[in-house]
């Protein structure tokens, strides 16, 4: 039983009282999607924070990274990524052959959308002798000038691998603020963050640990410092699903967009998770809903693409990045 009352949880709780009519329909769409998925060779993937609904169907629930790699390694013709402009993209690099389909053209991610390729020129000629990080949530334009690409769970790693001893970091500040704190390379932040985790607050931190005092806490690194270093637990998406798993904590607070809980509580029934606070919802990542998906691999659009010179300068970044992690 779902127990967070944020407006994602909501509208998981409504879908159930729509009545037996809604269901039906419902379940055909669902066998319309399948029938259509087999018929194009499709596999379908969703982020960690999509929809209860959208993870169901789904093959594959995970980070973008995580999904992107799965994208490049599946045989499948096409790839329907229930997810924000950014994934695709990476997706749409990393397996160039497929078709990268994205239900919803307008998802976009306010974080990738604070650093431009112009932007990005401008500072490297500022900051010459430093190496630039790009975090995977940047846009494929961006992956192109840069020196290798980062995801949350191996920034520190990534970064620590470097020969370069000033590092230009892109574009989440409070990722590369994370990360400035484990390491001796000298960080340049850029002025960038992730609304649904920056604005999250430290009295939001110490009201959830007063209404669950048994509980854990758990955020992502994209939070604010003072919110991070006042958690019990950092950690990526991926890290938060494999701690649940393993923890022998019943509680725990969740410090990050609440669509994680959905696949949280699937896996670890045996145990609780809150939500941190209300405002972890990411409303792009909640765009793509079921017919959409279906219109999605009926139409064979809206497709995903990625001009050559800047996918060939995009792939080279991201496998430097897995050579190292």
């Amino acid at each position: 039983m779902t127990r967070q009352l944020d407006s994602g949880i909501i509208f998981r709780q409504q879908t159930s009282l729509k009545g037996v009519g809604y269901m039906e329909e419902k379940k055909a769409l669902l066998e319309r999607i399948r029938e259509l998925k087999k018929q194009r060779n499709a596999v379908i993937l969703a982020h960690n924070y999509q929809t209860g609904e959208i993870q169901d169907i789904a093959d594959f629930v995970g980070d973008s990274f995580e999904l992107s790699r799965i994208a490049s390694q599946s045989a499948a013709d096409v790839i329907v990524f229930c997810g924000v402009t950014f994934m695709a993209e990476t997706a749409a690099i990393l397996a160039p052959d497929k078709v990268v389909l994205l239900p919803e053209i307008s998802a976009g991610c306010p974080l990738a959308d604070m650093v431009t390729a112009k932007a990005l020129q401008e500072k490297k000629a500022r900051h010459k002798g430093a190496a630039v990080v790009a975090y995977i949530n940047s846009p494929a334009e961006v992956k192109a000038q840069s020196d290798i690409c980062v995801t949350s769970s191996n920034a520190l790693r990534v970064v620590d691998s470097l020969d370069a001893e000033e590092i230009l970091f892109v574009p989440d500040m409070n990722l590369g603020s994370f990360v400035a704190g484990q390491t001796k390379k000298k960080i340049i932040l850029w002025d960038g963050y992730c609304p649904t985790h920056h604005h999250v607050t430290l009295q939001d931190l110490l009201a959830a640990r007063e209404a669950h005092s048994d509980a854990v806490v758990m955020v992502h690194p994209e939070c604010r410092p003072e919110v991070v270093k006042a958690a019990d637990y950092v950690f990526s998406t991926g890290g938060m699903i494999k701690f649940a798993r393993d923890t022998s904590f019943k509680k725990i607070i969740v410090g990050t967009e609440t669509g994680l809980l959905h696949r949280l509580e699937k896996e670890n029934p045996e145990k609780q998770f809150f939500a941190l606070s209300r405002r972890l919802f990411c409303p792009n990542m909640k765009l793509t809903t079921l017919e959409k998906v279906h219109r999605a691999l009926e139409t064979m659009e809206p497709r995903i693409t990625v001009p050559l010179p800047v996918r060939e300068l995009a792939r080279k970044p991201l496998e430097r990045m897995l050579a190292v992690a």
